[in-house]
């Protein structure tokens, strides 16, 4: 599976929230479009997504920007995934076994089967908190994480 630019910004600007969670201020895509090298106008089209699905919310007015609604610790990366790609199928026949009339009787269905749930697992056992501690240790130099 290859994910798409959306999610992986979309990683990056969940995390910047993240790591300001702690000061409790909104943070404006100004800044996170400069700390992360990504256009503010693309930065906002993430932001109506993340919106919609209640990950953050926007702050008007003079100290206005963006917030996460949950800590850290409870926002798992595989919703944050799920809501910007939608389905995280491999092939249509995962969900759908009337999609083909060979599912019966297809053992390559089985190893995307395999692959799909081992994707999912690993996102559903990863939170934005973990993210952000990886993130942390690499600014500090202390590159390695284990997952």
């Amino acid at each position: 599976m290859k994910l798409s630019t959306r999610s992986r910004f979309g990683l990056r600007f969940l995390l910047e929230l993240g790591l300001n969670y702690a000061k409790r201020k909104p943070v404006y895509l100004r800044e996170i479009s400069q700390r992360e090298e990504i256009s503010e106008k693309y930065l906002s089209q993430l932001a109506l997504l993340l919106k919609s699905a209640g990950l953050i919310s926007s702050v008007r007015g003079v100290h206005g920007g963006y917030i996460l609604n949950k800590e850290p610790r409870e926002i798992r990366l595989l919703e944050i995934i799920q809501t910007l790609e939608g389905d995280l199928s491999l092939v249509p026949c995962v969900n759908d076994s009337t999609y083909c009339q060979r599912v019966a009787i297809c053992a390559t269905r089985e190893v995307w089967l395999k692959m799909g749930k081992a994707f999912k697992e690993t996102l559903g056992s990863l939170t934005l908190q973990d993210l952000m501690a990886i993130q942390e240790g690499k600014l500090q130099g202390n590159v390695y994480y284990q997952i």
